[in-house]
């Protein structure tokens, strides 16, 4: 896909979960799991390094995010959003009905997660386009952190969503 198609499909997908600045991605994953259907559950798991940072796994009753506990917050939101960029880019998991990491996650297969685990660079087309829908969303939360005025309340909220369509998700 195009990088302008993901930046429609961002902006779009975004204006409809309003999501507001500044960004909180734990946020966003909800929204997106409650359009899709079915929750996006993050879990920070001391990922072996070298390797990926990050995997999405599908399940029939979830979707999962594990991502790297062994980093920063800002690096953390960055695996959560290249991972949730796959989601949202129309890519497919390793999609299984049962257990991950035996016991500690038990709606994941382990194999599952090895396939998933294999990709670990930006090679591929895939890669690339979840790396740009984290960037694009990333790049959107920091300029309207600093350009968009602080959530209002009542109606002035409402006008202030009502304008801030010209404004937001560049």
């Amino acid at each position: 896909m195009a990088e302008r198609d993901l930046r429609k499909r961002c902006r779009r997908l975004l204006n409809e979960l309003d999501i507001q600045p500044p960004l909180d991605v734990s946020e966003l994953c909800r929204r997106v799991g409650d359009q899709r259907g079915k929750p996006i559950r993050l879990i920070a798991h001391p990922i072996p390094v070298p390797g990926p940072y990050g995997v999405w796994i599908a399940t029939a009753k979830a979707d999962y995010i594990l991502y790297q506990q062994e980093t920063s917050k800002a690096h953390q939101n960055h695996i959560i959003l290249h991972e949730l960029g796959h989601l949202l880019a129309g890519h497919t998991s390793d999609e299984q009905d049962d257990g991950l990491l035996t016991g500690l996650y038990p709606d994941l297969e382990p194999d599952a997660v090895r396939r998933a685990l294999r990709r670990t660079s930006y090679d591929s087309e895939h890669e690339r386009e979840a790396e740009t829908v984290a960037t694009i969303i990333l790049e959107w939360a920091s300029v309207l952190d600093k350009v968009a005025p602080r959530a209002s309340e009542g109606p002035a909220r409402r006008m202030s969503s009502s304008l801030a369509d010209r404004l937001g998700w560049l």
